[in-house]
């Protein structure tokens, strides 16, 4: 039987990922208390219907019971009860705009800023992300590709999409990337900070790209960093890994890690895989 957890940020597309789910044929079972984990799994493991494909919405809407969430999948280890982990995510100011478009407040901080509850929420899932055997970034996904994402990872005949890439970009200054396989230091390229009209922008924009491209070894970087991805992934797939987090870093986390990582994560697309990009420090700095 196929066991399914979705979880992930709120507002990130969990209940349009349960009905994408429920369209492949799948039984779902939204805001499921994580401490019914293993009794629900174990019922429809046992079930004498034909129940053979099985997504729970675990998150936390379920407060003080969300702590339960470890506890639930130790237990559905110890009984030998398979499951697999999709983890929704998006970027902190697309959380905040579908907030606002919505006219709802963060469930962790509903009386509070919106940004406030975000960051609460992201530190009390890093655990579940990183056991995460999927995860999909929906900032700039519709609904439709959502459902295609889904449909690729979940429908059968997509073995080469089971490897997820996550490109991550942060800044030293902000301390390490914890939990990459594979980190990388940009520092070598010369800093946009330092221009003028640069600093008080992003990697996202158009200037800094053209900025940090325009260097020999970053061109020469990034083209011998996806060779060797491309060489390396098949055998993380064969090792049977579901997962692979690529650190970029430079000083602050906000010109030259940002922009190599989108081209890292677009590179990898256009070469077939599956891959997400996040930027985990440049709106710090």
């Amino acid at each position: 039987m196929e066991f399914v957890i979705i979880t992930g940020m709120s507002g990130a597309g969990k209940s349009q990922a349960m009905k994408a789910m429920e369209d492949i044929g799948y039984y779902c079972m939204d805001n499921l208390p994580p401490a019914l984990l293993p009794k629900f799994a174990e019922l429809c493991y046992q079930s004498k219907r034909t129940i053979d494909k099985v997504a729970v919405v675990v998150d936390i809407r379920g407060g003080i019971f969300f702590d339960d969430l470890f506890k639930g999948l130790e237990d559905l280890n110890k009984k030998g009860l398979k499951y697999r982990i999709l983890f929704l995510d998006a970027e902190d100011n697309v959380l905040i705009k579908r907030y606002k478009e919505l006219r709802r407040p963060h469930p962790l901080n509903p009386n509070g800023r919106i940004i406030e509850g975000i960051i609460e929420e992201r530190e009390l899932l890093k655990e579940v992300k990183r056991r995460a055997n999927y995860i999909i970034d929906t900032s700039k996904l519709t609904i439709g590709m959502l459902k295609e994402e889904i449909a690729k990872i979940f429908v059968e005949g997509e073995e080469l999409r089971k490897l997820t890439i996550s490109v991550v970009s942060f800044g030293f200054k902000h301390g390490i990337l914890l939990d990459a396989d594979l980190v990388f230091d940009v520092r070598f390229i010369p800093n946009p900070y330092y221009v003028k009209e640069l600093k008080d922008l992003t990697g996202e924009d158009e200037s800094v790209k053209e900025y940090v491209f325009a260097w020999e070894q970053t061109k020469t970087f990034t083209k011998k960093l996806i060779d060797m991805l491309e060489f390396l992934i098949p055998y993380y797939i064969k090792e049977g890994k579901t997962q692979l987090i690529i650190g970029i870093g430079c000083t602050g986390g906000r010109h030259r890690s940002v922009a190599i990582a989108n081209n890292i994560e677009s590179k990898l697309k256009g070469n077939g895989h599956r891959a997400i990009v996040n930027h985990r420090d440049y709106r710090l700095t």
